[in-house]
């Protein structure tokens, strides 16, 4: 072989090297991301220890780093009278104009885009269960697309019978109690590691984020550390506690009727099956033995 073919041989193995390592990197990019993904959208809450105790801040609600969670569930242990009580809604005028963007990167259930053009007489959303009703009246004028979407999705009875994928008790996670439904894969028999992952389809950009989650407040949910996100799940505060987590979250209401129910859905740890990888913020989530299913949501 001649000097010159040696040299192109040597140049086509470091070509093929610098590919194959190109590859590699590529591979391991798309592997964290999905695994980041799964990791924000399917984790409920995460454990993180603080002066030799456990404090839990709940994932998918938080935009916080857990240190800053807990710099903050320190100087505040409790809610004050002012975090319970939503702040006055934003006077609109002119036309509300909605944008839904498709987003197919999340296991969903695509049954069309809402219109561009919400409602905004719509004032209560009564959630019917299996356990009980809820009622919840709505911030239409600060979150219009919001309930827009939510309205959209009932009609299409994309919420019937549909089991709530996440139920998180103090008795299980200090500091975090919130029920959490839309997952329209999911299978709340507190296994499934993708539960918590579905969605609607599509995501939309963020509007009534000042107020923070103290108990009664509605508010859906979106991966941490994210914006423009906000899909089909939404959540419910049960306690003021949920108030540590501050705001950043799209309020939609408050719960009007029905607390006792929501408060009833596990009144310990032993009403639940516990699903540690929820705990550690690895994917699936803890739910109650008996589940809790939307049979319908209508607006009025």
């Amino acid at each position: 072989m001649s000097g010159d073919d040696r040299q192109n041989e040597e140049d086509r193995q470091k070509e093929l090297a610098r590919e194959h390592k190109e590859r590699q990197a590529q591979r391991a990019a798309a592997q964290t991301a999905k695994a980041r993904r799964n990791t924000f959208i399917g984790a409920g809450v995460a454990v993180v220890v603080v002066a030799g105790g456990i404090f839990a801040a709940t994932t998918l609600v938080n935009r916080d780093t857990p240190s800053e969670v807990a710099a903050k569930s320190s100087a505040s242990p409790s809610a004050s009278p002012a975090q319970t009580e939503p702040s006055a809604t934003p006077t609109r005028t002119g036309p509300v104009t909605c944008t839904y963007k498709r987003d197919t990167s999340v296991p969903n259930k695509f049954v069309g885009l809402p219109g561009k053009k919400p409602n905004m007489k719509l004032k209560k959303m009564t959630i019917t269960t299996n356990r009980g009703t809820v009622v919840v009246d709505l911030m239409t004028d600060a979150a219009p697309c919001s309930i827009n979407s939510l309205a959209y999705l009932a009609k299409k009875k994309f919420y019937t019978n549909m089991k709530c994928h996440r139920l998180v008790t103090p008795d299980v996670a200090a500091g975090a109690h919130m029920l959490q439904c839309g997952d329209p894969l999911a299978k709340a028999d507190g296994k499934n590691p993708t539960d918590g992952q579905g969605t609607a389809g599509y995501v939309y950009a963020d509007e009534n984020i000042d107020i923070p989650i103290a108990k009664g407040v509605v508010f859906m949910t979106q991966p941490s550390e994210a914006a423009g996100q906000n899909n089909s799940q939404f959540a419910i505060s049960l306690s003021d506690e949920n108030a540590k987590i501050g705001a950043g979250y799209n309020v939609i209401g408050m719960v009007s009727e029905g607390m006792d129910t929501l408060l009833g859905l596990a009144k310990s740890g032993e009403d639940l099956i516990v699903n540690q990888a929820d705990l550690m913020g690895d994917g699936g989530t803890t739910v109650p033995k008996k589940p809790v299913i939307i049979k319908s949501i209508t607006f009025k």
